[in-house]
């Protein structure tokens, strides 16, 4: 893993406008939203699935990059003051602390745009409508019915009681949606898989975008501020419902247990294919960061 961390961060680098072309600030401010912190967990989840389908590494290294840039932008207009109002990401202060509130609103949209024009401006599938549904699939995992539609959920239901269900709708769009084109933008990158193996895929990313949110919310509760490089305890201060609060902390970590062992079984479909016959030990990778999804302590 350490190894895809690495080779991320220098392709992010490179594809990032420099600092030194105007405008400076903004694309500065980019840079230091996206490069030098976090886990890069879905470039890693693009990475297994394109390993899967035989990808070509110099394909799925731009893939990936489009991914994590929208998850960078992500973050940097949830932390703004009209959003969740965070002053701490990846153990610095947040884009409008560091910057200002302008800049974060615009670095947030520069690096949506950017993220699209990488799926489009490189030849990334061998044939056109696998590469025209890579777009399709990050713009829905983006909009009302994905992430953005999540986040809106998130801010409506702060200071009220949810149930396990309408928390599940609630992640399954804001963090899940994300997570899950990741895998399948990645798989996209190489031959064609079988409808066995697609569906048991997709329900592998399902599960560990839900153990994702599962295992953040037990965290937040748990870990300290210099361990998450984050405001710990963030989400029980502003009244927002979670995981430890719906089951309590316990009852959370055998529910993102449960989806550990219901994502590793769904990669037995893949396996199980006629048409996947070939695979072998390629899912071995998705297993792994299922471990290291649910597993991890920051």
């Amino acid at each position: 893993m350490g190894g895809i961390q690495a080779r991320m961060e220098a392709v992010l680098a490179r594809l990032l406008p420099s600092a030194g072309i105007a405008p400076a600030r903004l694309h500065a401010a980019m840079r230091y939203a996206t490069l030098e912190g976090g886990k890069r967990v879905r470039p890693l989840l693009a990475f297994a699935a394109g390993e899967l389908t035989q990808a070509d590494p110099a394909r799925l290294e731009i893939a990936a990059a489009a991914v994590e840039m929208i998850h960078a932008y992500s973050l940097v207009h949830d932390d703004l003051p009209c959003m969740d109002d965070d002053v701490l990401r990846r153990g610095k202060p947040t884009v409008h602390v560091e910057y200002d509130e302008a800049t974060a609103l615009l670095v947030g949209d520069a690096l949506q745009a950017l993220a699209f024009e990488l799926l489009v401006a490189h030849r990334l599938a061998d044939d056109a409508e696998a590469q025209l549904e890579m777009v399709h699939l990050l713009a829905a995992a983006c909009g009302s019915r994905g992430m953005a539609g999540g986040q809106a959920i998130d801010l409506e239901a702060t200071g009220r009681p949810l149930d396990l269900a309408e928390l599940e709708f609630m992640h399954i769009h804001k963090t899940g949606a994300l997570i899950r084109a990741a895998v399948r933008i990645g798989a996209a990158c190489g031959t064609p898989l079988a409808a066995a193996a697609r569906e048991g895929l997709d329900h592998y990313a399902k599960c560990i975008g839900l153990a994702f949110q599962v295992v953040d919310d037990v965290l937040d509760a748990q870990a300290s501020t210099a361990t998450l490089g984050k405001t710990a305890g963030k989400d029980a201060a502003q009244g927002k419902a979670t995981y430890v609060t719906v089951l309590g902390a316990a009852a959370a970590r055998e529910f993102a247990e449960a989806l550990r062992v219901e994502a590793k079984q769904a990669l037995s479909k893949i396996s199980a294919s006629a048409a996947a016959s070939a695979c072998g030990a390629r899912t071995d990778r998705l297993a792994a960061l299922a471990d290291f999804i649910v597993l991890r302590k920051f």
